[in-house]
C-alpha cells in the first residue's frame, strides 16, 4: 500500500473514531490528510471502502487472538487476572470509540463480524478454560458459557465506561479493578473443598 493510501486510511479511521461513520465526510478526510478530495476516489471507491480497508489492518483492530490467552497457570486468580488484563490492554478507549463509530447502519453489515470477533474469542476461550478447570476438579459444575459472558461483560463494561467518561465516573485503576473483580468472582465460583 502506498503512503497516500495509508494516510487516507489512518485519517479516516481516526475521524470515524472521533466523530462516527456518518459524520465523517470525504471532505473531512481530504482536509485532515492534506490531499485533494479527488485523490481519495483515485485510491478508493469511497468512504466505506476506506473503512473496510482499515478494518483489515492490525493497528485498527484490538488484535485479540487465542494466543493472547495461552499463558494459563491453572490458578484461577492469576489466570482470570491475565485474561482481563490482556483484554483491557488491547481493547482501549480508542478501539471502543472506533467500534461505536463503526456501528452505523450504513456500514454495520460489513463491520459487525469484525467487531464481534473480539468478544467471541474472549468468551470462547474463557468458556474452554472453565471447562478444563472443572475437569481438573478446581471448579464446580455450572454454566461455564454464562460465567464467561459475565466476566466478559464486567471487563468490557470497565473499558466502555473509561472510554466514555475517562476518570470522571470511575477512578479505580485497571490493576485494582481487575484484582478486586477476580476476587469477587472467585468467592462466588470456586469449588469448596
Amino acid at each position: 500500500m502506498d503512503e497516500t493510501s495509508q494516510k487516507i486510511i489512518d485519517v479516516t479511521m481516526a475521524l470515524v473514531r472521533d466523530k462516527g461513520y456518518v459524520a465523517t465526510t470525504t471532505k473531512d478526510i481530504a482536509k485532515d490528510a492534506q490531499i485533494n478530495e479527488c485523490t481519495i476516489f483515485r485510491k478508493f471507491k469511497g468512504k466505506k471502502d476506506i473503512v473496510l480497508s482499515g478494518m483489515k489492518q492490525q493497528e485498527w483492530r484490538a488484535n485479540i487472538t487465542p494466543d493472547v490467552f495461552k499463558n494459563v497457570k491453572w490458578n484461577l486468580q492469576e489466570d482470570l487476572e491475565m485474561f482481563m488484563n490482556n483484554y483491557l490492554d488491547r481493547v482501549n478507549a480508542d478501539f471502543v470509540n472506533l467500534s461505536i463509530g463503526l456501528r452505523a447502519p450504513q456500514i454495520y453489515d460489513e463491520t459487525a463480524a469484525l467487531i464481534m470477533k473480539i468478544p467471541e474469542i474472549f468468551i470462547q476461550y474463557l468458556t474452554t478454560y472453565f471447562e478444563k478447570m472443572h475437569d481438573k476438579g478446581k471448579l464446580a459444575e455450572m454454566d461455564f458459557h454464562s460465567l464467561a459472558i459475565t466476566i466478559f461483560s464486567s471487563t468490557f463494561g470497565y473499558t466502555f465506561l473509561k472510554a466514555s467518561f475517562e476518570d470522571k465516573l470511575i477512578d479505580v485503576k485497571q490493576k485494582d479493578y481487575v484484582e478486586q473483580s477476580v476476587k469477587m468472582f472467585i468467592n462466588g465460583i470456586q469449588k469448596n473443598s
